[in-house]
């Protein structure tokens, strides 16, 4: 199996486990890491994900250029419905899990390795990664969502400049632009990432998939459309235990501070 996957407790760790491939990302990867995903949504007792790469040196090298080759030799229609349209499907449902996803970049995080970061909703690097969208040195522009990603996130002149040189960024850079949310040595990269899981997941599991589906669904609409999906989140939290539990919580508090 190329998805290693461990649970402790509320959280699952998948590790691409291709380490000597810098853990690229071919096709029986993808749909393995597909079906695990799957698998986790199904059970309501997992509460968030880290996902991260064997070995210190990459956290993902990207796609498995022999994999894209063949595809590439077929033509365009079957290299967009072997590669490219696997790749969106990872990413989309990454972007769109109900359950927090920490991407633990424990390397370098290239092409596809960069893409599926992009799509996570959080990610912590350790502090010799590197980023780097070297699509174009292949002939092509990034084909899993990078070209339409890592602009809405880090600015179009940032983004541009990423896509268009093909440069690798440090980890302290990726930081800076808003790629990841922490730099941590790499000792403590699992750790970082299961105490970010931890502060999450002491929350309502109803509150937090509400929470993701709004900042998803609309962070690139117009405002009253945005909007819009906020308040069609917060309808849905009403009935729940969650809103019931925290409610009571808050007003408990309250009466015993007076």
């Amino acid at each position: 199996m190329t998805i290693r996957s461990e649970r402790d407790q509320h959280v699952v760790t998948l590790t691409i486990d291709r380490e000597k491939k810098l853990n690229a990302l071919d096709y029986p990867t993808i749909d393995a890491l597909l079906a695990e995903l799957d698998r986790i949504d199904a059970d309501d007792t997992v509460r968030a994900v880290i996902l991260t790469g064997a070995g210190q040196r990459a956290f993902s090298a990207g796609a498995d250029i022999p994999s894209l080759a063949a595809s590439i030799a077929g033509g365009p229609e079957r290299a967009l419905r072997e590669f490219v349209r696997r790749g969106h499907a990872l990413t989309r449902r990454i972007e769109e899990f109900p359950k927090p996803i920490i991407v633990a970049v424990n390397g370098l995080a290239y092409g596809g390795g960069c893409e599926v970061t992009e799509a996570a909703p959080l990610a912590v690097a350790v502090e010799h990664a590197t980023f780097a969208k070297p699509e174009i040195s292949l002939g092509f522009p990034p084909p899993f969502g990078g070209s339409q990603r890592l602009p809405r996130h880090v600015g179009r002149k940032r983004g541009l400049e990423l896509i268009l040189t093909g440069d690798p960024i440090p980890a302290a850079r990726a930081e800076q632009i808003g790629l990841v949310n922490a730099v941590v040595p790499a000792g403590e990269l699992l750790s970082a990432a299961r105490d970010l899981a931890d502060r999450i997941t002491r929350h309502a599991p109803t509150a937090v998939a509400a929470c993701l589906r709004a900042v998803t669904r609309g962070i690139n609409l117009p405002i009253d459309e945005g909007l819009a999906v906020e308040a069609a989140a917060f309808a849905a939290t009403v009935p729940t235990e969650g809103v019931r539990d925290g409610v009571r919580r808050f007003l408990d508090r309250t009466s015993a501070s007076r």
